[in-house]
């Protein structure tokens, strides 16, 4: 949308996942590879990886558009079935955050003061950055795994790091944010450019107001992921970002992948160049958009076809009817990828924006905010049409389809289906974070809406869709100890699927 992608050429740290390795040999250097590497070079690397890594839909790393059952799979369901160790799925995600992510992050704050391509009064903006894009990795494993190396992370000293407490993490990351905050000059620059991939400074712009609104967003959102746990704390955070956050779908948070490999969207290496068609909509999902009853309990059914349906999903190829030419498949079982929807064209696009933070969910957002009794301004309704407007712009929709969809009983904030707020909103997040996997996971956990059912035939025993992702098992091998610690802290259930974080209260 407003970004091109650039990668700058950056040597990766050859780390692992929790701790690192101390080479030092000088048969491991290479003579003709830079003996530094530009701050803005390990920031693009952070992002490149980090947007990816939370929007990916390979089976490998993020298998969370089956959980959230907006696709089934075709030949191959077993992630669709909860199996998350076959693949090493919690290594791949875990790997991504600590080693390619955060790992180049801190680089980037150590290169700072010495990198003469960031001019001296952007430094601390640059600095910022850097702090937080880590805040939202750090706030994204622990949402994900829950207790994690923390304090002890990526300590070539230390191969063995403890786990810290997820609730100890979680406040020190929101201390961490509101400092972040503070620190931002916004009549200064950030200082890296068009090297930049989520806000890039062309000649003469400055765009740390962007950083700034995206710090705050940041911040509503982790309050809400504490609302039902610190509902005192949640409420001070909240309120102190009115008229501080993305205004329109113009400030999203996203990142604009490049039209070439190995740098376009990963949908689209995963449902074109791979010339594979492994996923197919489920239904779900689909019968819902549809206007009729779908597979889970608690969703609404509007009577009329949501004005995202043909941009979520193509039609079938070999469709059932003329008249209705979308279909979805079950989740858990394989499914024929000939007659049944296929994600659609948007999603194909190498360049289509990796979102870390939507305007749509950031109205929804506030609509939530007001629910709660939290001062953000506005009123519940309007917030809810603002972020359902917002999602429909979002995917090419007009203001005249979003407002014929609003006016439907079964949509309209008064009226639509759902005797707590947590239902109306939590459908909306749902159809809106579509294309946004692993926030779309966060937001279910927390609100329990839509009330999906388990997928077809789930294997290794699991008796609910996952709350979270088990521990890679090589921490179970190299660093046992604090492993075991780390489970037996997350209470009687211990280092399984079926355990609640600290602020999945309900």
């Amino acid at each position: 949308m407003k970004k091109s992608f650039f990668l700058l050429g950056v040597a990766a740290l050859a780390l692992t996942t929790s701790c690192v390795s101390n080479l030092g040999d000088d048969y491991n250097v290479n003579p003709k590879l830079a003996a530094t590497a530009s701050a803005s070079g390990f920031i693009t690397n952070a992002e490149r990886s980090l947007v990816r890594t939370v929007n990916s839909s390979s089976v490998n790393i993020n298998p969370l558009r089956f959980y959230m059952q907006y696709w089934a799979a075709t030949d191959y369901p077993t992630e669709s079935r909860y199996d998350l160790i076959t693949r090493n799925i919690p290594l791949n995600y875990w790997n991504a955050l600590y080693r390619d992510c955060i790992t180049d992050l801190r680089a980037a704050k150590s290169a700072v003061a010495t990198d003469i391509t960031v001019p001296d009064d952007n430094k601390n903006n640059t600095l910022a950055v850097a702090e937080l894009l880590e805040i939202y990795a750090w706030a994204n494993l622990v949402e994900v795994f829950g207790n994690v190396p923390y304090t002890q992370a990526l300590d070539a000293t230390n191969l063995q790091p403890k786990y810290d407490d997820q609730a100890t993490i979680y406040a020190d990351l929101v201390t961490r944010l509101d400092a972040v905050i503070g620190k931002f000059d916004t009549t200064k620059g950030i200082g890296t450019g068009e090297n930049d991939l989520i806000f890039p400074e062309t000649s003469g712009s400055n765009t740390t107001g962007q950083w700034v609104k995206f710090a705050n967003a940041m911040k509503l959102r982790m309050a809400l992921v504490l609302a039902d746990a610190d509902p005192a704390k949640a409420k001070t955070m909240a309120e102190a970002t009115v008229g501080k956050l993305p205004a329109s779908n113009a400030d999203a948070v996203d990142l604009a992948f490049d039209r070439t490999l190995p740098n376009t969207n990963p949908l689209y290496e995963d449902l074109v160049n791979s010339r594979r068609s492994d996923f197919v909509g489920a239904n779900t999902f689909i019968n819902p958009l549809k206007g009729i009853a779908g597979n889970a309990t608690g969703v609404p059914v509007t009577g009329a076809v949501d004005p995202r349906l043909n941009d979520y999903f193509n039609q079938a190829l070999l469709p059932a009817t003329a008249t209705d030419p979308y279909m979805g498949g079950n989740v858990g079982r394989t499914n024929n990828k000939e007659t049944l929807s296929q994600p659609g064209d948007k999603l194909r696009a190498q360049t289509l924006p990796g979102v870390l933070v939507s305007y749509a969910q950031v109205e929804l957002m506030l609509a939530e905010a007001v629910e709660r009794g939290f001062a953000v301004g506005g009123t519940a309704a309007s917030h809810y049409n603002a972020g359902v407007t917002a999602s429909i712009l979002e995917w090419g929709g007009t203001t005249a389809e979003a407002d014929a969809y609003l006016a439907l009983p079964n949509v309209a904030y008064a009226t639509a289906p759902g005797s707590t707020y947590k239902q109306k909103i939590g459908y909306q997040y749902w159809v809106a974070l579509y294309n946004q996997p692993t926030e779309s996971w966060t937001q279910w956990r927390r609100l329990d809406y839509p009330q999906l059912q388990l997928a077809a035939s789930p294997l290794n025993g699991v008796t609910v869709i996952p709350r979270r992702f088990t521990y890679p098992a090589s921490e179970q091998s190299l660093n046992n100890a604090n492993y075991s610690a780390a489970s037996t802290a997350l209470g009687t259930t211990g280092d399984n699927v079926s355990t609640k974080l600290f602020w999945d209260k309900f």
